[in-house]
């Protein structure tokens, strides 16, 4: 299972739209763009294919966290 089958899986289970991803990726300061977002959900093999890095999958992960949670408290 590679990042990018993760990340497709969790935005069909979590129904999640392209404003909500860059919102989350943005939450966890990475930055996106749209061509990068939509090669992250192609077939490999396709032109316009992007492999999720590791890095990438972190900050959504972290950035779903603050999304759902909301920012983390300075304690």
């Amino acid at each position: 299972m590679n990042n990018n089958y993760m990340l497709k899986k969790l935005r069909i289970a979590l129904d999640l739209k392209d404003p909500d991803m860059y919102q989350i990726f943005e939450l966890a300061g990475y930055e996106i763009n749209k061509s990068e977002l939509s090669g992250y959900f192609r077939k490999p093999g396709h032109k316009n294919f992007r492999k999720c890095s590791d890095e990438a999958m972190e900050a959504f992960l972290d950035g779903y966290i603050a999304y759902k949670r909301g920012p983390k408290a300075d304690a």
